[in-house]
């Protein structure tokens, strides 16, 4: 499948804690790169799709070992910009049982953050582009982050090339109010949403009725009015809401939803996992590019959520922000083999 598609974003140096180890005990941290649309583009590149990331890096070791990671799992880096002085920074410190996990940024002046209109040409870029996706995190960067991601939202729609926003809220990045200013306008360009019960409130203004995801409480209905709302107040495509339950920060439930104008008219909840979290970040990530996969591969826009549940369960088992399984891995999911045999 020759499909092309391109994310454009943020790609952060994540420094971690060994283990279950708390920042304040560690000696010392475990070097990766993440982040919202570059995990989405790794992802797309392990299911055999033409990947593209767009950002910003400095001319640095550091920017380039950012690059390096990024093509080492196939993606395409033709429209990264070299620039800036610093790679954006974030520290994780992994929860168990019920202690949460925590993160702290240190992103302020990124590269990216100073990216210009006249940096980017996104119409030649979007030529022979079947497929955009954003976050809500890449508008959050700051003003110039968010001029050049509304020229691109322009530039798709013009070009006809299909767009994915995963609404993603960060409230250390910008307030509910700030959000909502910026998130609201930009919607009308968005063919497939997809959220959280959190995105949807603090972006869009949107709440699920008597939902309390840290009571691991769901009110399917809630949700599914929800979906629904989002569809038709913004005339999406298709709207996406994963549900997450969380018993601890070592052990959560998790599922989707999907309503479109295809195969979910009513809305559908997918099969639900029962996972034991090694690592949760990246987990939406995971699913936003395994809804992008299936949306662009499969018939059946059921089974386009059920390969992005499933995939975005197997990434929650490995550590650091890539979910790296491959088609086979995440279809024998799908089809039942959740045992965790030894495949020999």
């Amino acid at each position: 499948m020759n499909k092309k598609v391109i994310t454009f974003g943020e790609i952060m140096l994540r420094l971690s804690t060994t283990g279950f180890s708390r920042f304040v005990q560690s000696q010392s941290l475990e070097v990766t790169y993440g982040g919202g649309e570059a995990n989405v583009a790794v992802s797309l590149a392990n299911y055999g799709l033409e990947s593209y990331f767009l950002t910003k890096l400095p001319s640095h070791e550091i920017g380039q070992a950012a690059v390096n990671h990024l093509r080492r799992y196939g993606v395409n880096d033709k429209f990264i910009i070299r620039g800036g002085d610093r790679v954006g920074i974030y520290f994780l410190e992994t929860g168990a049982s019920q202690r949460a996990s925590k993160v702290i940024y240190d992103r302020t002046n990124s590269a990216v953050s100073t990216i210009s209109k006249d940096e980017v040409d996104w119409e030649n870029i979007f030529k022979g582009i079947d497929w955009f996706h954003w976050t809500g995190i890449t508008p959050a960067l700051g003003t110039s982050a968010r001029e050049v991601l509304i020229e691109a939202n322009k530039a798709a729609k013009k070009a006809n090339v299909k767009i994915s926003c995963d609404l993603n809220f960060r409230k250390k990045m910008w307030t509910e109010k700030e959000a909502q200013s910026v998130m609201n306008p930009l919607m009308e360009y968005v063919d497939v949403c997809i959220a959280n019960e959190e995105d949807a409130e603090k972006s869009l203004g949107l709440k699920p009725a008597n939902t309390n995801v840290s009571e691991a409480t769901l009110n399917e209905e809630g949700y599914f009015q929800l979906a629904k709302g989002l569809k038709n107040k913004y005339d999406f495509t298709s709207v996406a809401i994963t549900l997450r339950e969380s018993f601890s920060a070592s052990r959560n439930g998790w599922s989707a939803l999907l309503v479109d104008d295809k195969d979910c008219s009513i809305p559908y909840r997918s099969k639900k996992y029962d996972i034991q979290i090694i690592d949760r970040v990246g987990g939406g990530d995971a699913f936003a590019g395994g809804l992008i996969y299936g949306l662009l591969s499969k018939t059946d826009t059921r089974q386009a959520l059920e390969f992005a549940i499933a995939a975005s369960a197997l990434k929650q088992t490995i550590p650091g922000d890539f979910n790296l399984v491959s088609i086979d891995e995440v279809e024998k999911l799908m089809q039942g083999d959740g045992s965790g045999r030894v495949d020999r």
